[in-house]
């Protein structure tokens, strides 16, 4: 069974609506079985850049590190009167024993995109041919020398497939073993770094079959499986509850369906949802079924 991993960062996220992404992954928690739900504690400080070039770097590293713990902690087995355990509470549960059965795969419910990070970086070290999809209206590519914001979020790709100053120590996947699906608004800078890198990119157009993912993901020769949805990919009007929306976005029925039939063709080991900024917490009712949906199609 899949466990899910609650992540409410905000300080990757370059949108005016950042903070709105901690109502945003409650509001996703909330309808989650509490067993099964572990809830990662995220620094409530903007944190410092650190001369990183990253902003608020100090806030982000020390959420990659607790999503580790977490992560390396395995499921959940006690509860708080609440119903989730706090990632802070696994530390004796982490170590390992003999006994010790496999990780559950997990869901990670960000926060930004760069809770991401973490946990690919965890599935990439238990499976050495690891492929990734990485859903998003934009290319999260930069660098902290060509990134206009400053931003994490906005790197969090490229922090996957080269070398930035985080916990994770990239690159942590290929770049050939890269998808990046449904991008429709990448800087310059961006572009570039796709096509030196040679990551593969699906248009929203690519998308209308869903045979065309599963192909590419075939084709990487991968043994495993990593989907990361920023819920922007989806167009405009499927959702609200973005803080940086595209328009000319992927269908609810296009996203699914690819999902279903990458997962057909190479098992799922891990999953990230996030960019769920609704503008208050009761307008995340309007958002909530079809980000559920999406999150039945990774669970």
């Amino acid at each position: 069974m899949t466990r899910f991993l609650i992540v409410p960062q905000w300080q990757g996220s370059p949108a005016a609506r950042a903070m709105h992404l901690v109502d945003g992954a409650e509001a996703i928690a909330g309808d989650l079985p509490r067993a099964r739900t572990v809830r990662v504690e995220v620094p409530t400080s903007a944190g410092e850049a650190l001369d990183t070039g990253i902003r608020r770097y100090s806030a982000l590293s020390r959420t990659a590190d607790a999503v580790r713990d977490a992560l390396a902690a395995g499921a959940p087995d006690t509860r708080t009167p609440e119903g989730s355990t706090p990632a802070a509470d696994l530390d004796a549960a982490a170590a390992p024993t003999e006994a010790a059965a496999p990780a559950e795969p997990a869901l990670v419910v960000g926060g930004d995109c760069g809770v991401a990070v973490p946990a690919i970086a965890h599935a990439a070290a238990a499976h050495d041919r690891l492929a990734v999809v990485w859903f998003d209206a934009h290319g999260d590519l930069n660098s902290p020398a060509s990134s206009p914001s400053g931003a994490f979020a906005g790197m969090a790709l490229r922090a996957v497939i080269d070398d930035l100053p985080l916990p994770s120590g990239g690159p942590i996947v290929p770049a050939d073993r890269v998808i990046l699906a449904g991008a429709r608004e990448l800087d310059d800078a961006e572009e570039t770094a796709a096509m030196d890198a040679g990551v593969l990119r699906l248009s929203v157009e690519d998308l209308d079959g869903p045979e065309r993912l599963a192909d590419a993901v075939a084709a990487t020769g991968a043994t495993a499986l990593y989907i990361h949805v920023d819920l922007d990919v989806l167009d405009p009007a499927v959702i609200s509850g973005v803080g940086l929306p595209v328009p000319f976005g992927l269908s609810l029925d296009a996203l699914l369906r690819s999902i279903a039939a990458a997962r057909a063709r190479v098992p799922l080991v891990g999953a990230s949802i996030a960019g769920f900024a609704p503008a208050s917490p009761a307008a995340a009712v309007d958002d909530l079924g079809t980000i559920l949906r999406v999150v039945g199609a990774l669970a």
